[in-house]
């Protein structure tokens, strides 16, 4: 498979399972299921979402890719201007957060670690929901180039290191698919890479015996938001199946099932994702006119991050 089919299948396949989650979102365990007993399901909208229009989890990741390919590389201070443009322009949705950090005033370099110096909590899904494009670009760029964007890109809106620990896990998955090894196989590498003093509770979110029924916190904290997508890729053979066993569990379907459809876009590739699927799906951009990206615009979006990867 052409690396670009499995860089589009990462960006459009997040974005597909953030639409496909998006109404189910703070629902109940097994309502998609009960809704669709066929277990994959069509795009069907609802809880204000238009069926197939992608939330705050994909704009936010277009963002980032526009900052990159626009920057010619990272510049953290381009990226949370752009945030700061998105989050005052009346996004449906937007992390309480994310919403916080980004409008407190602090300059972007500060922000984050004032607010978790106020909270003493910033280790939500966040920063891991955005992270597909990111770990797209960096991809070429190996181990630890990649795992310390992320932790660069994560702390503009998070301060606590658990959040820059899973949102670098993410990256370095994303880039053993792309290059053709099996994700799964790769947490080992990864985990490896991670701050002593967060590997211990990463190492057993991620464990291959792990289910989300022993999550500590509700899946909208980054650990068991990636575990529970570790989870739906692990325990599943296709691409659909990973996405409707991500919304099954309930809660924060449609980050959970962004993260998901990354890693099993990456995995198993674009051709994998359904069209009925990809047919409706669109990104609306508050803040930057009238702009929507569809199917084709997200993978040339894809395609231009893997032609101008970090190196």
């Amino acid at each position: 498979m052409r690396p670009t089919r499995r860089a589009a299948g990462a960006v459009v396949g997040s974005a597909v399972g953030d639409a496909l989650g998006a109404p189910f979102e703070f629902g109940l365990p097994g309502v998609y299921a009960r809704r669709f007993p066929d277990g994959v399901g069509t795009m069907c909208g609802g809880g204000g979402w238009d069926p197939g229009e992608a939330t705050d989890d994909t704009q936010m990741a277009v963002l980032v890719a526009d900052s990159l390919l626009e920057c010619g590389g990272l510049e953290p201070a381009d990226v949370f201007r752009r945030f700061q443009r998105w989050a005052v322009s009346e996004p449906k949705d937007i992390g309480l957060q994310t919403e916080d950090v980004l409008t407190n005033g602090e300059p972007w370099d500060l922000a984050a670690a004032r607010h978790f110096q106020v909270n003493r909590r910033a280790a939500g899904n966040g920063s891991l929901m955005r992270a597909t494009t990111a770990a797209v670009y960096f991809a070429g760029a190996g181990r630890s180039a990649t795992m310390a964007a992320a932790r660069r890109i994560a702390a503009l809106t998070h301060g606590d290191r658990a959040a820059w620990e899973g949102t670098a896990i993410y990256h370095e998955l994303i880039r053993a698919a792309l290059a053709g090894a099996d994700p799964l196989a790769a947490v080992p590498d990864a985990l490896a890479a991670v701050h002593p003093d967060h590997w211990a509770r990463w190492s057993t979110v991620l464990a291959p015996d792990w289910h989300p029924d022993d999550a500590t916190e509700f899946n909208g904290a980054v650990w068991p938001c990636l575990g529970s997508a570790l989870w739906a890729l692990r325990t599943t053979d296709s691409f659909e199946r990973a996405l409707g066993a991500a919304i099954d569990l309930g809660g924060d379907t449609d980050t959970v099932a962004a993260v998901t459809g990354g890693l099993a876009g990456a995995h198993y590739g674009l051709h994998a994702i359904p069209p009925r699927w990809t047919a409706p799906l669109h990104v609306p951009l508050p803040g930057f006119g009238n702009r929507i990206l569809r199917t084709a615009e997200l993978a040339r979006l894809a395609e231009e991050l893997e032609g101008a990867r970090a190196q």
